[in-house]
Parts: structure tokens; sequence; C-alpha cells
């Protein structure tokens, strides 16, 4: 059981840069647009540098859900604008535009003799060129599968419902309201609508994976260690929220993957890594080490051991550990970008150092919008909004401790749903950068700010629930005792506060017999902002580049506790 006073690094504070990128993508979001309206499909082959299967804006979609779930752990008293943001790309991910290349790239593709030379040597078969379709074009209804007009029920489409399912671990991660376990319906072809849940969905995932052990397919006859490693972690997601046991077909796949899609060349290194298998040529596409990173990432929460070895490979093979190497990477910064999540996660100090390194000086981190309360990194490719598969990528460099991400999967938080929780925050005008119960005292703390520059100092409110016993809550607000409060139901409170920056303790326990200290009276403010933890000694005081949290070489104060009993809340000057 997941508890607050685990002996580990614990960080409950969103940084300035994390605060900025949840305000633009819950803006993008919730702004209506075209997602939902038919018509004629974008240009399948827009970027000559990688495959359509990276470009989609599906892929936005889904890579802008990872940092969510790492969100919610760090705020886990404050979850509403995730379950909004991931309902907002849910949502999207039921349309015609979502599955707009399982839906209309029917059968061969008919360009397949005209690709470009370069691009056919490094992508496909080399004696099937001119007779084989690139990744990318899904080829639905080839044989001997046939037409499937439901993407979802489709024998191969891993690409559209293995990123769903995970997206939809992720909603369930951060709020339990079932909206998205009741039948939804979902877009194919010539405008179908098929009804699906998410139990459904991974129930079909488990069924087709059962039946064929070596893998679904993505595009008709390619199946991807990339996809396959997604989807197992949305079934070990699923798993998670349900008590489910899904999961086994994924780790069955893994034993078939070290001895059919990669060639270890040793117990710890990875000669070559399959890009796709396709079962009817028995073709495998190998591809360089360094190929491991895209899966590495999936792969890390279901089987560390072998992620571990596939990122130390590529990361070797590239440089990137080697201090007397410059450091170098794709146009496409993708890649640079797996690296430098992954070496967080792996505790690689040194490839980490250098990657924030390259990263603070080329990819344009930047503050934009009106009040400069928007942030991303901008890549110099001189757009006017952030690339969301980038900067989402990015992001999950910025969100929590290192490991966050793994933790996720491997030690989730779900005693936060029994615990009192903040709701009705009116974001994006005020925001939370801090909410989290200290359940050893007895104490939710609560950080606000103005989301929004220009709304700073109006009026507000938002509510408290979960409470043992509402009437019985003390409050203090930035050290001082604050009354202006009520109570709105038997474990529910509503706080009247201004738009700004104010730290807030709501004391929660009401045992009898407890001191006033215990209670908030005379508790001084302290600059901690996490309970104290073994590790501070190791982590020390500040250190990285001006702006960037604890993945670029920052880390966070040490803690004390006052009065010998009660910690202080996280720091107001952060």
């Amino acid at each position: 059981m997941w508890t607050e006073s685990d002996a580990r690094v614990i960080t409950h504070q969103l940084s300035r840069r994390a605060r900025g990128w949840l305000r633009f993508l819950h803006q993008k979001v919730t702004t209506p647009d075209d997602w939902s309206s038919s018509g004629r499909p974008a240009p399948w082959w827009d970027d000559r540098s990688t495959p359509p299967v990276l470009n989609f804006p599906r892929f936005d979609l889904s890579e802008s859900s990872y940092a969510i779930p790492m969100m919610a752990d760090v705020t886990p008293a404050w979850r509403e604008v995730y379950a909004e943001i991931l309902d907002g790309l849910l949502d999207r991910h039921t349309t015609h535009w979502a599955a707009i290349d399982w839906l209309t790239r029917i059968g061969h593709d008919p360009d397949r003799e005209n690709y470009p030379e370069d691009l056919a040597r490094l992508w496909l078969p080399p004696h099937l060129i001119g007779r084989y379709d690139m990744p990318g074009w899904t080829a639905n209804g080839v044989q001997p599968w046939g037409l499937a007009p439901d993407p979802i029920a489709a024998e191969g489409n891993l690409f559209f419902k293995g990123w769903f399912n995970l997206m939809l671990g992720f909603r369930g991660y951060v709020s339990r309201d079932g909206r998205w376990r009741e039948p939804f319906e979902v877009t194919g072809y010539e405008d179908q609508r098929f009804s699906w849940t998410h139990d459904g969905i991974n129930a079909l995932l488990t069924r087709q994976w059962t039946a064929r052990p070596e893998g679904l397919h993505c595009e008709n006859t390619k199946i991807w260690p990339y996809c396959l490693s997604a989807a197992g972690l949305g079934l070990l997601m699923h798993d998670t929220l349900t008590g489910g046991n899904d999961h086994w077909v994924y780790d069955q796949w893994v034993q078939i993957a070290k001895q059919k899609f990669m060639g270890l060349a040793a117990p710890d290194k990875v000669e070559w890594m399959a890009l796709y298998y396709d079962p009817l040529e028995d073709y495998i596409h190998k591809g360089g080490p360094t190929s491991g990173l895209s899966v590495s990432i999936y792969m890390l929460p279901q089987d560390r051991d072998l992620a571990e070895i596939l990122y130390h490979t590529a990361v070797d093979r590239i440089g990137w550990s080697d201090p007397t190497r410059d450091v170098r990477t794709l146009p496409d910064p993708r890649f640079l970008l797996l690296g430098l999540v992954l070496a967080r996660e792996f505790g690689d100090e040194v490839t980490l150092a250098r990657l924030s390194e390259y990263s603070l000086n080329h990819f344009e981190p930047t503050f934009f919008g009106d009040g400069l309360d928007s942030f991303g990194w901008f890549f110099g490719l001189s757009e006017p909004y952030p690339r969301g598969q980038l900067n989402s990528l990015m992001m999950m460099a910025e969100i929590g401790e290192p490991g966050a991400w793994g933790r996720v999967f491997t030690d989730p938080n779900l005693a936060k749903f029994e615990q009192p929780t903040v709701h009705g925050v009116d974001f994006p005008r005020l925001g939370i950068a801090t909410a989290w119960n200290d359940t050893t005292v007895g104490i939710l703390h609560v950080r606000t700010y103005a989301a929004t520059t220009s709304d700073r100092g109006a009026p507000t409110s938002f509510r408290v629930s979960l409470l043992p016993d509402a009437a019985a809550v003390v409050i203090r607000c930035d050290g001082a005792d604050y009354p202006r409060w009520r109570v709105a139901g038997a474990d529910t409170i509503e706080i009247d506060i201004d738009i700004d920056d104010h730290v807030l303790q709501i004391f929660w326990i009401t045992a009898p017999g407890r001191s006033g200290a215990e209670r908030g009276e005379n508790v001084l403010i302290s600059t901690s902002a996490r309970p104290a933890t073994n590790s501070d000694a190791r982590l020390g005081g500040g250190g990285g580049p001006a702006g960037f949290g604890p993945a670029f070489g920052g880390a966070a104060g040490g803690d004390r506790l006052l009065g010998g009993r009660i910690p202080g809340p996280p720091c107001a000057c952060c």
C-alpha cells in the first residue's frame, strides 16, 4: 500500500514550467476544434524523415497523456484538471480523425512503386521494394483479414487501440468517476459508430494477444515491439485499477521477443532490435541498438532489467554517456528526449546532465502568451505554439522525482481516492501547485497561485471533500488562522480565497485529546516541500540551471518538522 510516509523522495509541488505547460495543454484540449469532422485527410507523408506512424495527430493525443499521471502523483489531492484534460484527449481519440489512417488507407498503397529510394531502403524489405507498403500505410481490407469497419475490433490496428487503452488507464488513475467504463461510441469506416468501454477494449486486447502470442499487427502484416510494449503498459494499468490479471500476455511476449525480436550479443548488450516483424513474409526488419530507446520507455515499468539494457546499449552507442564526446542528435529531437527521460528514470546522472544542458541550450524553453502564463519548448522551429509530442515527452523530465514515470505503474498511489480532495477549482484562473495529505498527522497541504496573471486578486472559492468531520476542520493560511470557509456537507467544506500565491494547511484529524499545536494553533510556516526523508542529505540544495526542476540538476531543499510533530507546508517562494 502506498503511503506518504514511504522512505523515498517525494516532490509535492509542480514546477513553474509544469504549471505553464498544464495551462497551455488545458487550453488546447478545452478549445473546440474540428476533430469530430469527417472529410479529406491531411497528406499522409508530410515529414520525409520519419514514417507517418509517428506523425499523426493521434500521437499528440497519446503522448500528451504521459505526464498527466505523473502530475497526479505530485498533487494527489487535486486531480480534476487532469481528468478534464484526459477527457479532451480521449474524446478526440474516438473520432474519425484519430482513426483516419485505418478508415482511409484501404487495400495496398497504390503509390508503393513510387516511394523515394532512400526511404524505401531504410524502411522496407529489400527484396520487396515496389511491392510492399510503407510503415504507416494500414492496408485495412487486405487478405487474410478483409475490411474491418471497427478500428478497435479489427485484428490489427494495435497502434490505435493499444495507446487508447493506455490513455483510458491514465484516466482511471486520476478519477474514479467511471465515465469511460460506461459505453461510448467510436467512429468507424464510412462514419459507422461502434460502442465500447474501457473494460471491453482491455478484454479484447488480452483475447487477441492470447491468440497471437508473438503480437498483434499495427498496420496489416507488421508487428512492432514498440506498439506492443505500449499496449502491455495499458494492460498493466488496467490490472492495477481493477485487480485483474491480463498483463501476463506481455510477460509471455517478452520471452518471445528475447529470442526473436532482438539480438543479444551479451547478457547486457543488444546488437540489433526489430523495428517490425512480418509474419506472412517471415521477415524481421532490423534496426540498430539505438532503436531500443523507443521500446525502453514503455518496457521500463514492465521489465526494468531488459529496458535498462536497451537504454544503456543505445546511449553508449550514440555517445551520450561519454563526457569526452559532443552530444549529437537527429534533426528530429525525439530520440534525445527519450534519452533524457530514461536517463532520469534509470539514475544515469552523467547522461542526464549532458542531455539536460543540451536541451537548455537548443530547445528554446519559453514562457509565452498573455502574462507569460503558458510554457513550452519551441525547438527552433519558428512556430507560434509548442509542438505537442515533443513537449509532452520533454515534460516527463520535469515532473516529480527521478523514477516518477515507472512508479505510476509499479508503486501507484490509489490511497488518494479515499483521502481529503480539493475540487471545484476555477482553473485556469486559480492554479493549485501543491495538494497532498500528510496522513500521519492529518493535514492537507495546499498551495495556490494565479494561473492567469490578469486575474490576480480576484475572489474565488474551492471545495475540499472526503473529510472525516467537516465541522471540526481547522485552517491556517500563510501562517495565520483562516476563518473564510464554511461547512458545505458532512464531509465537505468550501473555502473563499483570492487568486494569488497562498499556502494553506487544512487540519482534518479530529481525534480527542489532541494538543493545540496538533490542531494547528501557533504553527509556524517553514520552507519544506515534502516530508523529510533519508534522501535529503544526498539531494542537498539547488544547483540546476535556473528555472529547471529536479530533472535538470535542481533539487528540493532540506526539511524540518515544526514542534516536533507537524511538517511545514510547501515553500511559497519556488
